[in-house]
């Protein structure tokens, strides 16, 4: 694994969060309890944060950066902001967007700056969020452009939360598998 300060920014990784050797995490980046981060992706906080929340999963190859904050510009610059128990699909890519609590972010999805996705929210695969775009929650969105397909059902909402806690447990296995492998050799 790869974890890199940038001009004096070191990540913070909660001793609980599972980082696969393959990824890489540098700069302003903080990850919560029990969140995951898989092979290949990247969080590169270098000129702004990212925080993760706890119990997220960051998928195989996802991208997750920033927009710098201009010296000379009031207000510029957007962290990236993911609360708890989201699943960030494979390939996915996150730039400088608040996601809240409780999300599927479907593999390929690009979202974009300043973009809000509310708690309970699906977003299908390869869908892109445009920028500044509020996606309200309990909602189903899939397309590019991202668009409103219908409310989650009941089963959808709960397998929000089974995801996140497959993701936990899954990081806890692999930490084991991995420690194992280690210690055999």
């Amino acid at each position: 694994m790869t974890i890199r300060p940038f001009e004096n920014n070191t990540p913070e990784i909660e001793a609980s969060a599972y980082i696969d050797p393959a990824a890489f995490v540098s700069g302003q980046t903080r990850i919560g309890a029990k969140s995951s981060v898989w092979p290949m992706a990247v969080l590169r906080g270098d000129v702004n944060k990212i925080q993760v929340g706890e119990c997220t999963n960051i998928q195989d190859g996802a991208v997750l950066h920033v927009t710098h904050i201009h010296p000379d510009i009031e207000n510029s610059g957007s962290p990236l902001i993911i609360g708890d128990d989201v699943t960030v699909g494979h390939n996915a890519t996150l730039h400088a967007c608040t996601i809240e609590h409780h999300c599927l972010i479907g593999m390929n999805s690009v979202v974009l700056d300043n973009a809000l996705i509310e708690s309970h929210v699906i977003i299908g695969a390869g869908s892109l969020v445009p920028p500044n775009k509020t996606l309200a929650s309990g909602y189903l969105y899939f397309g590019n452009p991202i668009k409103k397909i219908r409310p989650l059902t009941a089963q959808e909402i709960n397998f929000l939360s089974y995801s996140a806690t497959h993701y936990v447990k899954l990081a806890q296995r692999t930490r084991i598998d991995i420690d194992k492998n280690i210690t055999n050799q």
